[in-house]
C-alpha cells in the first residue's frame, strides 16, 4: 500500500472513530433526558391521579376513571394502578386489563426503594411509594413514550445519515490532501530516479522551504556531493593505478622482447632477468600499497584495534626499513621528559597499519634527503602522543602541500625520483582510522617536518 493510500486510510479511520464515539454520545445522552423527561411526567401524573382519589373524598375510582378517559393529556397506552397497605387494587386505569404477573415482587422493591424505574418491552414503568396519613399506598404507572421514541428514531436516522456522508467528504479530502502534501516527495523521487552514473553532478530541487522535505532533498544532495566524489576518486585513481601498472608491466615485456630476438650469453641473460626482477619487485610493492590504500579506505566500523605501544611500533617499522634498505638511517629520540613516560605511550590502533604508515614516512624522508637520514622524535602530553618525522631533504612546495594526499600525486621536484605517490595516502588514511591528526611543514632544499598526534588511551 502506498504512502498516500496509507495516510488516508488512517486519518479516514482515526475521524471516523471520533465521529461514532460523538454520534453514540449525542444518542446516548438524548436517549437518557428522553427517559428522564417521560419519567417525570409519569411520576407527575401518578402523583396527580393518586392525590385525587385518595385526597378528595368527593372522587371515586369510576369518577376518575371517566376523568380520565375524557383527559386529553393522558399519555399514550397510559396505565395507573394504585394499591393499598394490603397490595389490593384500590384503583385502576379503565384500559387495564389485568394485572403484572410479577406483582408482588414488584410492590416489595417499590416499598423498599420508595421510587423505582422499569423499562419492559417498548414500555416506561415507574413505581412510586405514597404516603397519606400514615397509609402507605404504591402507585404502578406505566405508558408507551411514542413521540420520544418517533424523535430517537429521527435522531438515528439523521447520525447515520450524517455520519456517512461525513466520512465520505473525510475519506475525499484525506486523499487530496494527501496527494497534495506528498506531491515533493514525488517531485524528489522523479528527480532522484533520474540520477545516473552518467550525470551524478545533477541535484535535486530543495525549494525555499525549511521542512522536512526540503530537508530530505538536502540530504539527497549531500550524498550525491559525496558519491560524485567518490567516483571521481575512483575513476582517477582507476586511471593513476592503470598507468603505474602499464609502465612496468611495459618495461618486463620489452625485456623479455629484447633478451629473445637473439641468443645471448648466460651473462647477458643473468643481468636481463635481474633488472626484469627489480622492475617486478617494484610492481610488487606497487600492488601492496594499492592492496593496503584500499583495504584501509572501507568503513572504519570493520577495523578491531588493539592496545598499541607506540615507541614498540617505531622500533619495528624502524628495523624493517632499514633490513630492506640498510643505505637509510634513522635516528629515534624522546622530547625532554616524555622517556619517563613510556608506559603512557599506548593508544588503540592496529599495529600492522601503525608500521606501515611510520615506514612510509620514514622511507620518504630518507629518500628525498641526501644523506639518506631521517630524524623520529616522541612526545607526550595528558592528552596526546606525538611523533615527529624530520628531514633534511628537498621539501615540498606550498602550493603542493594540500595535494600530497592525493593517490598518485607528486609534486614537481620530486618527480626525478622514483615514486608512486601513494604512501602518504595510505599514512593519512591510517592516521584518520586512528583518530589521529597529521600536520606538515616544509622549506623548499631544507626539509620537511611531519608531527603525527595521537589520543592517548585513558
Amino acid at each position: 500500500m502506498k504512502i498516500r493510500a496509507r495516510i488516508s486510510l488512517t486519518f479516514l479511520i482515526t475521524v471516523a472513530a471520533n465521529l461514532v464515539l460523538f454520534s453514540l454520545v449525542i444518542y446516548f445522552i438524548s436517549e437518557y433526558f428522553r427517559q428522564r423527561d417521560f419519567y417525570n411526567r409519569l411520576v407527575d401524573k401518578a402523583k396527580t391521579t393518586a392525590s385525587l382519589l385518595i385526597e378528595e373524598n368527593e372522587i371515586n375510582s369510576a369518577l376518575l376513571q371517566l376523568i380520565e378517559r375524557k383527559n386529553l393529556t393522558s399519555l399514550p397506552e397510559e396505565h395507573i394502578i394504585i394499591y393499598n397497605q394490603q397490595n389490593k387494587i384500590m384503583y385502576a386505569s379503565a384500559n387495564t386489563s389485568s394485572e403484572m404477573a410479577d406483582r408482588n415482587n414488584l410492590l416489595t422493591r417499590v416499598r423498599e426503594r420508595k421510587q423505582l424505574y422499569l423499562r419492559r418491552n417498548r414500555r416506561e414503568i415507574v413505581g412510586i411509594a405514597y404516603t397519606y396519613q400514615n397509609q402507605e399506598y404504591i402507585i404502578i404507572a406505566s405508558a408507551y413514550d411514542e413521540y420520544g421514541l418517533i424523535e430517537m428514531a429521527h435522531l438515528r436516522k439523521i447520525l447515520g445519515f450524517g455520519l456517512a456522508f461525513s466520512l465520505a467528504l473525510v475519506g475525499l479530502s484525506g486523499w487530496i490532501f494527501a496527494g497534495r502534501f506528498l506531491r515533493p516527495i514525488s517531485n524528489v523521487i522523479r528527480q532522484v530516479d533520474q540520477i545516473k552514473v552518467s550525470n551524478l553532478n545533477q541535484r535535486v530541487d530543495a525549494g525555499d522551504n525549511s521542512d522536512e522535505i526540503a530537508q530530505l532533498a538536502h540530504t539527497f544532495n549531500s550524498m550525491l556531493d559525496r558519491v560524485q566524489e567518490a567516483f571521481e576518486v575512483q575513476r582517477n585513481f582507476v586511471a593513476n593505478a592503470s598507468h603505474e601498472l602499464r609502465t612496468p608491466l611495459t618495461i618486463i615485456t620489452g625485456q623479455i622482447e629484447v633478451t629473445l630476438i637473439k641468443q645471448r650469453t648466460v651473462e647477458e641473460h643473468e643481468a636481463k632477468w635481474k633488472s626484469v626482477l627489480e622492475v617486478i619487485k617494484r610492481l610488487n610493492l606497487l600492488a601492496n600499497n594499492l592492496l593496503e590504500l584500499a583495504q584501509v579506505s572501507l568503513d572504519d566500523a570493520t577495523m578491531k584495534f588493539n592496545e598499541v605501544s607506540l615507541d614498540d611500533a617505531i622500533y619495528q617499522a624502524t628495523r624493517m626499513l632499514t633490513t630492506r634498505r640498510p643505505d637509510y638511517h634513522v635516528i629515534f629520540s624522546f622530547e625532554k621528559e616524555t622517556e619517563a613516560m613510556q608506559s603512557s605511550l599506548t593508544v588503540q590502533g592496529s599495529l600492522s597499519l601503525l608500521i606501515s604508515a611510520f615506514v612510509n614516512l620514514m622511507e620518504n624522508g630518507c629518500k628525498f634527503s641526501a644523506n639518506n637520514r631521517v630524524e623520529v622524535i616522541m612526545g607526550a602530553n595528558e592528552q596526546w602522543v606525538t611523533i615527529q618525522f624530520k628531514d633534511e631533504g628537498i621539501g615540498i612546495d606550498e602550493a603542493d602541500i594540500k595535494h600530497i594526499y592525493e593517490p598518485f600525486f607528486r609534486a614537481e621536484n620530486a618527480k626525478r625520483i622514483h615514486g608512486y605517490g601513494i604512501g602518504l595516502p595510505l599514512t593519512y588514511r591510517i592516521i584518520q582510522l586512528h583518530r589521529g591528526q597529521i600536520n606538515v611543514s616544509s622549506r623548499i632544499n631544507e626539509g620537511t617536518n611531519f608531527l603525527l598526534k595521537f589520543p592517548k588511551k585513558l
